[in-house]
């Protein structure tokens, strides 16, 4: 777990060995303090290198031993001595120093950097903050403004900046163990009192008070209920406030606080259902993640809407060949435009040239004859999806993937008409393709395993988080979007208002509450959507619009606002007012509140007063309740698909772990006891029905989220 060795006579080179990131284990923790005290009671030793195994200084904690008592030797005593020590102590970093690697590196006397490293304290993002002296001796070395950023955020930066901060003392393209070798022999005979970093003064600014209090502020609007932050600027309060010994020991206080914290358990929950998610295991057992992905070196989209600009984007700048479609020359033209300059500002903010030798724009479906895969991103209507999917059967080579973008429809319905189902599968990307990270892989009955394990590895490669998914209307995320958003309009016809219901999700921690989030998807997709299903047209009655449909309760509100011409921020109404059509500053609408007032008189209903409380349990509650159902369905094949899929694409707060982990962590018995008592007060809302699932894991004791799929029996997988 560390490996021990004197080069060049006289200097102990220690070599952390703990595949994959070399995380600091117990057992790596034990050997480390082992060779240290080797190397500083060697009379031979006059300087030690530490770095780590296959090209990666340190990835920190092992994350995995949260769940358990400590054991081993304790990292903060461990780096305490490394730093006392009387020996130059040189950290090599290739790779990454994230947490504990980091900390590990401010301790050690100099730093010596790989070009390509990357550094970075990402704590905050699993809930906690770096207790290893990371709080207290950051500050000291590069200011308290400095420190407070990288803290509170946990955002990774590169050797380079390192250098800038005075982090590192020396970036290379060389071999960094080697430089630091040699680094380490020229520094033998310098004095080491004033590389001790926790022996610093921290930098202390004049306004210290009003720069935390600005931070603190920014952090509160950025990260909604989030207690981390906000403990990271305690502990570097205390850097600036306190000697080291008194600050270290707030850093632990603080550090006690959230470390069996609830917010804690569901950010670290989030970092591994990321990564479960991406094994894809099938809820019939099934691995298809074994299949080999064929490469994709070129491909096509059809459509240069929204999505489509986006996806091509998303394509050219991992270096793929990507031909463009669109159906007239205006709207060809525009979409090229368009993508160009979306490739330039990204390139221009990763400090690369922009690929646009790579693109190609046609009119011509014969253009794609060649190409490896095919993403069809028009607009959302079965009948023309139909149309395309029939050409490009004609069109395109026997082996090219044919998939789809569409964010609800029947993909076993595209691949009935062409010539090759087994090649057909959905790829369903988040607007804006380019930046929103989540790709649901829908799998067709009909696609093979090399089709899912090529959509999944491209989604990869573009840099996303694929989720594979079963086919049914929706899939996941927009099956469980569904009675959510109905449990907000049922409740602005009992009596609340769109601010508050937004205000109550907000203050949960979503970024945009669900008619913020509505305005700025635009209003008349959905109303298109239930056009489409039959649940309003010409056949309902405009001014007496029955509230059952389809033989459930259903609420018109959305439909008579979109009738008046308010589709939301693009035409600058919606549920909220705005400056001006494209505006971004939603503020309450009197007219709203008009139509609210004149519908509840319509049908008499009393409005009363509803508590933050009840919007959240019937909105959350009925969400998670859906997904229960999805899991008994075989549409997703573990709990964690379903957070990770409402992590990255619907604006689930990380600290709440999820819809799924979130019912756990309420727990499961309160979960069914509300929904039994909403389902009772509204019997015709079927999506308040306690799901069979639910009551099941409930008589099992409510088990653990990480072992649900063993009390699932229904397999019917549609994956």
């Amino acid at each position: 777990m560390a490996r021990y060795e004197l080069v060049k006579r006289s200097v102990a080179l220690i070599t952390l060995t703990n595949p994959p990131v070399n995380a600091l284990s117990s057992a790596v923790r034990h050997a480390m303090a082992k060779s240290m005290e080797q190397a500083l009671n060697d009379p031979k030793v006059t300087a030690v290198v530490i770095c780590g195994e296959n090209g990666r200084f340190c990835g920190g904690a092992d994350i995995r031993e949260f769940a358990g008592p400590l054991r081993g030797p304790p990292l903060v005593p461990l780096l305490d001595a490394i730093e006392a020590g009387e020996k130059p102590v040189v950290a090599a970093i290739e790779g990454v120093a994230l947490g504990g690697g980091f900390e590990l590196a401010l301790v050690c006397h100099y730093c010596i950097a790989h070009f390509k490293a990357r550094l970075g304290l990402p704590e905050v993002t699993l809930g906690i903050l770096p207790a290893a002296g990371g709080t207290q001796r950051l500050p000291r070395l590069i200011g308290i403004p400095a420190a407070l950023e990288l803290i509170t955020t946990g955002r990774h930066i590169s050797a380079q900046e390192a250098l800038k901060l005075g982090i590192v003392d020396q970036v290379t393209e060389q071999n960094a163990c080697e430089v630091a070798v040699e680094f380490a022999l020229r520094a033998v005979a310098k004095p080491l009192s004033s590389r001790r970093v926790s022996m610093l003064t921290t930098p202390c600014p004049p306004d210290l008070d009003a720069l935390l209090e600005v931070v603190t502020m920014e952090v509160k609007k950025k990260a909604r209920g989030v207690m981390a932050p906000l403990a990271c600027i305690q502990a570097v309060r205390a850097a600036a406030t306190m000697p080291y010994s008194k600050g270290i020991k707030r850093e632990s206080e603080l550090m006690a606080t959230l470390f069996n914290s609830g917010q804690a358990r569901a950010l670290q929950y989030c970092f591994f259902a990321q990564r479960t998610a991406g094994k894809w295991t099938l809820p019939s057992g099934a691995q298809w993640n074994n299949s080999k992905p064929r490469e994709i070196r070129s491909a096509a989209i059809i459509g240069l809407g929204t999505m489509g600009r986006g996806i091509v984007v998303s394509l050219a700048r991992v270096g793929i060949s990507v031909i463009a479609v669109e159906s007239e020359k205006k709207l060809l033209e525009t979409g090229k435009q368009m993508v160009i300059g979306m490739l330039e500002r990204d390139a221009k903010r990763r400090g690369v040239s922009a690929s646009l030798n790579l693109l190609k724009f046609t009119l011509s479906l014969q253009d794609l004859k060649d190409v490896d895969l095919v993403i069809e991103a028009v607009f959302e209507d079965m009948a023309l999806k139909k149309r395309v999917f029939q050409e490009l059967s004609k069109v395109c080579r026997p082996a090219t993937l044919l998939c789809t973008n569409t964010s609800g429809l029947d993909v076993d319905a595209l691949a009935g008409v062409t010539d090759r189902p087994h090649l057909v599968v959905g790829m369903h990307f988040f607007s804006p393709a380019h930046v929103m990270k989540l790709l649901e892989v829908v799998c067709g009955p009909r696609s093979s395993s090399e089709t899912i394990a090529t959509a999944m590895s491209l989604g990869k490669r573009m840099g996303k988080v694929s989720v594979a998914v079963g086919n049914c209307p929706g899939f996941v995320g927009n099956r469980m979007l569904k009675p959510y958003m109905d449990q907000a309009t049922f409740l602005l016809e009992e009596g609340a208002t769109p601010e508050q219901i937004d205000k109550a999700l907000e203050d949960f921690g979503f970024a945009m509450g669900v008619f913020r989030m509505s305005d700025l998807a635009g209003l008349d997709v959905g109303w298109r959507i239930r056009k489409e299903s039959g649940l309003t047209g010409p056949d309902v009655d405009p001014k007496n619009p029955p509230r059952r449909r389809h033989g459930r309760r259903y609420c018109p509100i959305p439909d008579m606002v979109c009738e008046q011409g308010r589709f939301g921020q693009k035409t600058g109404r919606g549920w909220y007012m705005y400056d001006k059509p494209g505006g971004t500053n939603a503020k309450p609408d009197p007219l709203i509140q008009n139509l609210l007032e004149m519908y509840r008189s319509r049908y008499a209903i009393q409005p009363r007063n509803i508590s933050d409380q009840e919007i959240i349990e019937r909105c959350l509650f009925a969400l998670a309740n859906e997904g229960f159902r999805i899991l008994e369905d075989g549409i997703a094949a573990r709990p964690e698909d379903i957070d990770v899929i409402y992590l990255f694409g619907y604006g689930f707060p990380r600290h709440r772990g999820g819809p799924m982990f979130y019912a756990s962590m309420v727990g499961l018995e309160r979960v069914l006891e509300r929904l039994e008592h909403y389902h009772q007060a509204h019997p015709d809302v079927p999506h308040l029905e306690p799901s069979p699932l639910l009551k099941k894991l409930v008589a099992c004791g409510s088990p653990s989220v990480q072992t649900w799929r063993e009390h699932i029996k229904t397999m019917h997988s549609h994956l």
